[in-house]
């Protein structure tokens, strides 16, 4: 298990900090900085309601799930998918990707991510603030139709695949991986 998470992080460092992902110019960067965490916030505060989500047979409890993993120090990347099959990455530094819905091998991992963080609504806490994890600690926000629920998981016990949640990061890394193959087909 380590070694494919090595191999994970190692594939979405280079494909955060690869050319595209530094091709903002300096000046901008506060602003663009800034865009990420916005659309992160947003979709941590919009109730199910404003987006029209109501519980269904497949989503009783869960419509959409953001998961904060550290990259670095001082660099953290959010992964949200939809029951819908919507799914983005933000990051807080000035890379994203926004509007992953419109592939299929997309929307069903983010379908599926959604889906499995559904049989973890009783391990979750629920939450009113909406901090980012620390460095060694992965947050997964699940939006309810009751709110917002989070769990916090260290790193490491994902990476020896000895937290419960394991499953779920790599579902959440499966979306971050069907991103990342959108985006390098785009010219």
């Amino acid at each position: 298990m380590n070694r494919l998470l090595l191999t994970l992080l190692m594939g979405f460092l280079s494909f955060l900090f690869g050319s595209r992902a530094s091709a903002t110019p300096p000046a901008a960067k506060t602003k663009d900085e800034d865009v990420g965490r916005s659309l992160r916030l947003m979709m941590l505060t919009t109730t199910s309601a404003k987006v029209g989500e109501k519980p269904t047979p497949d989503f009783p409890h869960v419509y959409a799930i953001l998961m904060d993993l550290p990259v670095r120090p001082q660099l953290t990347a959010t992964v949200f998918a939809s029951s819908t099959g919507a799914a983005s990455l933000y990051t807080t530094s000035t890379f994203g990707i926004i509007g992953g819905e419109g592939h299929e091998t997309v929307r069903a991992a983010a379908e599926t991510f959604t889906r499995a963080a559904g049989t973890f609504f009783d391990s979750a806490a629920p939450v009113t603030e909406f901090p980012y994890p620390a460095d060694d600690h992965v947050y997964f926000y699940l939006l309810t139709f009751e709110g917002v629920r989070r769990i916090d998981v260290e790193l490491s016990a994902i990476e020896n695949a000895t937290s419960k949640y394991t499953p779920l990061f790599a579902l959440g890394q499966d979306v971050l991986t069907q991103l990342r193959i959108i985006s390098e087909k785009k010219p």
